[in-house]
């Protein structure tokens, strides 16, 4: 908890989740000096629409149409244009340098300052989907006829496969590993979704990793060439956190790692030059969206990158720094002993439209969990979902009265299945592990809520 609620907040990140922290901060009362600094140049937009939406929505999604959160009512200072360079944290207060040259002094700052695509060395001639302006550049190159290849089947490569395909380009998907969303669902979920690539007129390569990317195409390990008249590269993002290497300790993948309220803890990897902070200079340093590895009651420690977060942690990071909430990121059982509400808590969450189909991901699912299938995903046309639950099952079989298993669910799936997102999702958003009886959750005929212990 902050000694006292600061006076001046710069908040450096002008997407969804510095928005939204500006939203909060002045619904909560906070009535001093806001700085918010952004480097696109225009005001916060919301970026899944970029490849959902490609071909469809010809003008970003603005977040003061969507949400109703306009910076230059809520900020004294707004700078679209002015990235951040340099943080200098002391127990004093916060310095924020900028691409101008100015030096923005504050009581407290906020990193939100989002993420920034993968770019292997010597791909300099692939583009890439992240802002609006790439979405611009692709949506005019995508032509019927004209030759598409992605390096990469995951979130952002399967989108626009499927968007590209559908307007008559041709389209190749090269991806390193065995299925497409391997990293993102492990190879068992994701070997079901190849075949939505085929029935959408998509050539899935996989297996594969690229050598050498040029204007004419791409090369792979084995010598295979793809000619393409643009290659896009999808293989992932990270936190937009290089400028404050030597500053903060980052993690590795360049994030920051919070508590739940999303206050700085100051962890440092071995080696890092950012060594460690006084505890009066990290009650300074708060973090949200991309950068933040933030404590979750029930995953743990999520790393940054899912929409949900960007939209809802910044609430529970405002009511922590003014001090609205009392032992913000004190566990729920000691909340529950002083006599304290419980937090409202809410799972990862990352919904995906691709190749007609449409994906909701709830939790942190793993490689190393087993997967129980809800509905049969190899059936034609079929809804199904994916739980991913813990192999402790195994190690430590617990047993209903009807010598069910009993298992823990990570994350779920759900694949065409519209109507059990609402149900799902409360489910998982609650403050408590999700256990479910397996025998009943993978039988499609017996009610969900039937199925949870």
């Amino acid at each position: 908890m902050p000694s006292s609620s600061p006076g001046s907040i710069t908040i450096v990140g002008a997407g969804l989740a510095g928005a939204q922290t500006a939203a909060a901060l002045r619904s909560h009362g906070f009535t001093g000096h806001l700085s918010i600094l952004g480097a696109e140049g225009v005001p916060p937009y919301d970026r899944p629409p970029l490849s959902k939406e490609l071909l469809i929505r010809t003008d970003p999604l603005w977040i003061s149409d969507d949400l109703g959160v306009d910076l230059s009512v809520l900020a004294d200072d707004v700078r679209l244009d002015d990235p951040a360079t340099r943080l200098t944290v002391t127990r004093e207060g916060v310095a924020t340098r900028v691409a101008s040259s100015d030096t923005i002094g504050s009581d407290a700052v906020v990193l939100a300052c989002g993420a920034e695509p993968v770019i292997p060395p010597g791909w300099d001639a692939a583009a890439v989907l992240h802002d609006h302006r790439d979405a611009e550049a692709l949506r005019a190159a995508i032509a019927p006829g004209m030759r598409l290849v992605i390096v990469g089947a995951g979130w952002i490569g399967a989108e626009v496969a499927g968007v590209a395909a559908g307007a008559g380009a041709e389209v190749t998907v090269v991806e390193a590993g065995t299925a497409p969303l391997e990293r993102q669902l492990g190879g068992t979920v994701g070997a079901h979704l190849a075949p939505w690539f085929t029935e959408a007129g998509v050539r899935l390569v996989t297996g594969t990793s690229v050598e050498k990317v040029s204007a004419d195409g791409v090369r792979a390990t084995s010598g295979e060439h793809f000619g393409a008249d643009l290659v896009l590269a999808a293989v992932g993002a990270r936190p937009a956190s290089r400028w404050l290497r030597g500053s903060l300790p980052l993690d590795v993948r360049g994030g920051l790692r919070v508590n739940r309220a999303g206050r700085l803890l100051g962890v440092s990897m071995p080696g890092d030059p950012a060594g460690r902070l006084h505890g009066d200079a990290l009650e300074r340093v708060w973090a949200v969206g991309d950068i933040a590895t933030r404590d979750h009651p029930v995953f743990g420690p999520v790393p940054g990158g899912h929409w949900s977060a960007a939209l809802h942690d910044p609430e529970q990071t405002a009511r922590a720094m003014l001090g609205v909430d009392e032992r913000p990121a004190d566990p729920e059982p000691v909340r529950a002993r002083l006599g304290l509400e419980p937090l409202r808590t809410q799972a990862p969450y990352v919904f995906s439209r691709q190749l007609g189909h449409d994906l909701a991901l709830f939790g942190v699912p793993s490689p190393f969990e087993e997967v129980a299938f809800r509905g049969d995903p190899t059936a034609p046309g079929g809804r199904w979902a994916a739980f991913y639950v813990e192999h402790s099952m195994h190690r430590h079989p617990k047993v209903t009265d009807q010598g069910h298993h009993v298992a823990r669910v990570r994350a779920v799936l759900l694949a065409d299945s519209p109507r059990e997102v609402g149900q799902v999702r409360k489910l998982m958003n609650r403050p408590e592990p999700l256990i479910v009886d397996l025998e009943k959750v993978v039988d499609p005929s017996v009610r969900l809520r039937d199925a949870v212990l």
